[in-house]
């Protein structure tokens, strides 16, 4: 496979840029702006790419003539999205609709990452047929965007995950490593405990879509951990790993802290279907609280 992406200067970039290459894949990653990959392989190229610019899509396209898509590029913060939906809107719907356009003159496998704010967080642990109804604006524009791509007409695939965590990609924290420095500081953390949620290995993520690119799957799949657990009870469980002093950490809730997005407050994803069709098997939270600090 030659496998154009979008978003591979974020966090999740690097793991799926990574997981394809350890497959024997070609990988044309893109950007907005420079390369910051802290990778090198003969089989990756680095494009600067600004996807809601057609033009510039239509370039990249017809130069690297890529067999697949993976469309990880967004706005992926709440906040951010509610601040700015123009912007939002321009980024996560708009330039969905211009990858897919471009995908769609070559007749090539799509495959688009979502995420569970897609879901009201009202039940928790959602299938991939159940209604979906944001409570925030990001949200909201991933919806869109998920409708755009079931409109496509070759083979498309979208994937939600959760709260997804591991090793710091070029200083980009994530729980996980965020309790590891305020308590090595000594300093205490506020963390909900009034959300739930089924957080994802990132490694466990990104070869999981290799496995979709791979397999030309199609339709809806809910890729996360299976332990459920609050932020709270993730930070408590760093902290015990790490032998620092888990009293630092100090509950709270939404009620506590206003955002300017509200967030779903129980989501978690039901894997069954990735397992039965991908073979899917995520490590216990325990196991990737391991794998991200050791």
């Amino acid at each position: 496979m030659k496998v154009l992406i979008t978003g591979v200067n974020g966090f999740l970039g690097h793991y799926i840029v990574e997981a394809l290459l350890s497959s024997n894949h070609i990988v044309i990653a893109t950007g907005k702006g420079a390369n910051r990959l802290v990778l090198a392989h003969e089989n990756l190229l680095y494009e600067a790419m600004d996807f809601t610019d057609a033009d510039a899509v239509k370039k990249v396209f017809e130069q690297h003539r890529p067999t697949h898509v993976l469309h990880a590029g967004a706005i992926s913060k709440p906040d951010a999205c509610e601040e700015n939906k123009t912007l939002a809107d321009e980024v996560n719907i708009n330039g969905t609709s211009v990858m897919l356009n471009a995908a769609a003159q070559y007749g090539i496998p799509f495959l688009f990452m979502s995420t569970d704010f897609v879901f009201d967080g009202i039940s928790g642990m959602y299938k991939e047929d159940d209604p979906v109804g944001a409570v925030n604006y990001y949200g909201e524009t991933k919806i869109k965007a998920e409708a755009l791509v079931q409109q496509y007409p070759f083979v498309w695939s979208i994937v939600r995950t959760v709260l997804v965590y591991g090793k710091p990609i070029n200083k980009r924290n994530n729980i996980l490593t965020i309790v590891r420095e305020k308590l090595e500081k000594g300093e205490p953390y506020q963390v909900f405990h009034d959300q739930v949620r089924t957080p994802t290995y990132a490694e466990d993520l990104a070869h999981a879509m290799v496995t979709i690119l791979e397999k030309n799957a199609q339709g809806i799949f809910h890729i996360c951990g299976e332990d459920v657990l609050t932020p709270y009870e993730m930070a408590v469980a760093t902290g015990a790993f790490l032998q620092l002093d888990t009293s630092l950490i100090q509950k709270i809730t939404a009620a506590d802290w206003q955002q300017t997005a509200k967030r779903p407050p129980i989501t978690g994803l039901n894997i069954e279907k990735a397992k039965r069709e991908l073979g899917y098997r995520p490590a216990s939270f325990v196991e990737g609280l391991r794998k991200t600090l050791e």
